[in-house]
């Protein structure tokens, strides 16, 4: 017994159930006695949900992302525990790695912590797959999940997300309108953001009837943090014969390296070679010319993620998924247009 199958059984929504269960003053008597009626008919015991009733509250919030080395989801964690505590909440993190075991077991092990609910930073948790999502819809069953920068259809699963297949076509079509028409795409992630990016740029391509689209994508499958290795990745496509005058990157990373590359080839920036990276991260601004990179909103989308998580907990109806739309932040290493 869920807290979906009590919404169905009372014919209320999940919204309301939480209401009743958060002790909100915004339901009726007549609400919430049949929803409590229907709890102990059925003998459900309100496991996390009942601290909102003032028994045993941790005030406490779980936080899982992949890999705390990378940047984004660095700065992430910092936004999210940042407003979190703010608002008189701890935070609990878990650095789950990729594998889909070990995140269902950080999943597990938060539930048993007993959390107010669980925030998933980074889009690498949602799965094309249906049964590797399973593990979060379990979740959701007992409390909320927050989705950042990613999207599921699940009940009681929330998603706050950048709209990065329009930025990144915005970002190929004025690299495109510069002059520059053989661009490279530069990625390293296959998660929802990741093709979500990837789309942005083959419309963009694909729109402009430019042939070969598809040929000037090139996934780096190396460390995040082998700036190197990401060097030499583009020096092997040059050497095999592809010609490519811009790199688009699906992170700062990755346009640093693509920005190295273009030193190492003599080539004049942005005359001759253009670089747009994504995260709009500080280090746009540890090269020079200065990176043009994309700004995804980072922090308005961590700090809605929470809002959004903190209404859910005092039993008020909030929207399932909020988009918010990048920006484009011209600095030197691209054309102007």
């Amino acid at each position: 017994m869920t807290i979906y199958d009590i919404s169905e059984k009372a014919g209320v929504s999940i919204a309301t159930v939480s209401r009743v269960l958060n002790g909100s003053r915004n339901v009726s008597d007549k609400t919430r006695e049949k929803v409590l009626g229907i709890m102990d008919r059925y003998g459900y015991t309100p496991n996390a949900f009942a601290r909102g009733l003032g028994l045993n509250t941790m005030r406490t919030m779980g936080i899982m992302c992949a890999d705390s080395s990378d940047p984004y989801l660095a700065k992430a964690v910092y936004y999210i525990e940042q407003k979190l505590r703010a608002n008189g909440y701890d935070s609990l993190l878990c650095c789950t790695g990729y594998e889909p075991e070990a995140k269902a077991a950080s999943m597990n092990l938060l539930i048993t912590k007993k959390v107010d609910g669980i925030i998933l930073a980074g889009s690498n948790f949602v799965h094309d797959k249906e049964c590797e999502n399973q593990y979060i819809a379990d979740a959701a069953a007992q409390i909320p999940v927050m989705l950042l920068n990613a999207d599921l259809d699940i009940p009681n699963v929330y998603s706050v997300l950048s709209d990065d297949l329009s930025s990144m076509y915005e970002a190929t079509t004025q690299v495109f309108q510069s002059g520059i028409r053989d661009i490279l795409y530069f990625y390293n992630s296959n998660s929802y953001s990741g093709k979500r990016k990837l789309a942005g740029f083959l419309d963009a391509m694909k729109e402009r009837s430019v042939s070969g689209a598809d040929a000037m994508v090139q996934f780096y499958r190396g460390s995040h943090e082998d700036v190197h290795a990401m060097v030499d990745c583009l020096k092997s496509l040059h050497r095999k014969g592809l010609v490519f005058h811009g790199v688009i990157a699906s992170d700062d990373t990755l346009a640093l390296a693509a920005l190295k590359y273009a030193r190492e080839m003599n080539y004049r920036i942005p005359e001759d070679f253009s670089v747009t990276g994504y995260n709009n991260s500080v280090l746009t601004l540890c090269c020079e010319p200065e990176l043009t990179s994309i700004d995804n909103k980072l922090e308005t989308l961590c700090q809605h993620l929470v809002s959004t998580l903190l209404g859910l907990l005092e039993g008020r109806e909030m929207p399932k998924k909020t988009v918010f739309s990048g920006e484009i932040i011209r600095r030197g290493t691209t054309r102007q247009v």
